[in-house]
């Protein structure tokens, strides 16, 4: 169910491509159970521009606010649904009979780069090799930025350009891409030279109805060299086995290896996480490619130098070795690849456009985490 309040457009806070932060004074009772440094009844929201337009300062507004009632950490947002004073204006008429967020009151229609009215229909109307495509695979969002990092490192060491990067966004998390400032930070400075938003995810510059179209677009369209393919901000996890978003991951490299490219399969890492099912090699990645996924991928698993090693968790890498190597005796029999990890590399994390968060931990709160995800980039960049 939804928690609606009203309010009225206080100032605009940052912008990026399809988003608009607002402080809201709302006209009802505070939902939170404790105000941050905002008075009472000033709240933090987010508007979709392509979906509510730009409310103007001194304008009311329709609030969901259910998830800040809740304090979820990714939903730290007042999302407005709609203007309350005048409604935007039509969008221009065009191609595209798409519908994403499909039955929900904000569904919206996109062209798919795939259907019927798109320029790259018969690009793809027989498209179905990725003719080994090097697709790396994630867990969390948080991963993209390390991967990306670790295979701009491996290309400049070896005296190579950066790989024409490509992000799928699966629809697991968030479903629309502005959302993600990482995405809107790796774009602007040219880490990620194209999006592609599958499922009920929409917002990317191509839109796609699966991760197979998605794929394929991201190969045969926007001419990628590298694929990342995870869910957008927001992993949901229940605490039970299966009832997580990533375990859609397995499926993910199902998708890849179907279609003839050469699945990765990062794994979920972390020396400093309270919950023991996630520390080392997570649940997350031992069930999503261990029990999901039927179709063999490389398993890259960081080998750190003794300077890397000071700042994990004594005993950590061999932890994480050892859980991982339960991924080759799963039935699709995974192989593992070895990837040192030097200061090198955690120089190169640290030089990321866009700032390194997982679980509201950063680079110097859990480099294991970021190590991880990127030494699967350092391995795709050299397939």
């Amino acid at each position: 169910m939804i928690t609606w309040r009203s309010g009225t457009v206080v100032s605009h806070g940052r912008s990026w491509p399809g988003a608009l932060e607002m402080t809201v004074r709302l006209a009802g009772e505070d939902p939170r159970e404790a105000a941050d440094d905002v008075p009472a009844a000033d709240v933090r929201a987010l508007a979709y521009t392509g979906l509510v337009g730009e409310p103007a300062p001194g304008s009311r507004v329709l609030l969901n606010v259910g998830a800040l009632r809740r304090g979820l950490g990714t939903g730290g947002y007042a999302l407005a649904v709609a203007p309350a004073d005048a409604l935007p204006a039509d969008p221009p008429p065009g191609p595209g009979h798409l519908v994403k967020a499909r039955y929900t009151p904000l569904q919206t229609l996109v062209l798919g780069v795939d259907e019927q009215e798109s320029p790259h229909h018969d690009t793809l109307r027989d498209a179905d090799d990725l003719d080994g495509l090097p697709v790396v695979v994630a867990d969390l969002h948080s991963a993209l930025p390390a991967i990306l990092a670790g295979a701009r490192h491996a290309a400049a060491l070896a005296g190579r350009r950066a790989p024409r990067a490509v992000y799928v966004m699966t629809d697991g998390g968030a479903l629309p891409a502005a959302f993600s400032r990482t995405v809107a930070g790796l774009r602007e400075a040219g880490w990620l030279d194209a999006s592609v938003t599958v499922g009920q995810a929409f917002g990317g510059d191509l839109e796609a109805v699966t991760v197979h179209t998605g794929l394929l677009a991201a190969r045969h369209v926007a001419d990628a060299e590298l694929v990342v393919v995870a869910q957008g901000p927001g992993n949901l996890g229940t605490g039970t086995r299966w009832g997580f978003s990533g375990v859609a991951a397995g499926e993910a490299v199902n998708a890849a290896a179907t279609l003839g490219g050469q699945a990765v399969a990062s794994l979920r890492v972390s020396g400093a996480d309270a919950r023991d099912r996630h520390r080392g090699v997570s649940h997350h990645s031992l069930t999503a490619y261990g029990r999901v996924a039927l179709a063999p991928a490389d398993v890259p698993v960081p080998v750190p130098d003794p300077e890397v090693a000071a700042t994990w968790p004594a005993g950590l890498p061999e932890r994480i070795r050892e859980q991982a190597a339960t991924l080759t005796r799963c039935p699709a029999g995974h192989r593992l690849v070895d990837v040192p990890a030097d200061a090198g590399l955690l120089a190169a994390l640290a030089a990321t456009p866009v700032g390194l968060s997982t679980m509201g931990r950063g680079l110097d709160g859990d480099p294991a985490s970021f190590v991880a995800a990127a030494v699967a980039g350092v391995h795709a960049a050299g397939v």
